[in-house]
């Protein structure tokens, strides 16, 4: 499996409708709600072979309420 961080901005009063949505996916092992530049980070986990940009494409941007996204890519734990 592969670990990303994906933080969404959403658009002004959308960032808990975005969190149902997601929730409801059943597709984050992890969603907070933060501030800065970015309304919510959700840690995913994409099966091994998946490409990572076609699944976030698919699963999260099709949301409604969402205006930008940043995806981070995760090497190794330590």
């Amino acid at each position: 499996m592969n670990c990303v961080f994906v933080q969404l901005r959403c658009k002004p009063g959308q960032a808990y409708k975005v969190a149902d949505k997601i929730y409801e996916r059943e597709i984050a092992s992890e969603l907070y709600s933060t501030s800065g530049d970015y309304d919510l980070l959700m840690k995913l986990y994409i099966p091994e072979g998946e490409d990572i940009g076609k699944f976030i494409n698919d699963n999260i941007l099709d949301i409604e309420g969402i205006s930008r996204s940043l995806t981070t890519l995760t090497f190794k734990a330590f």
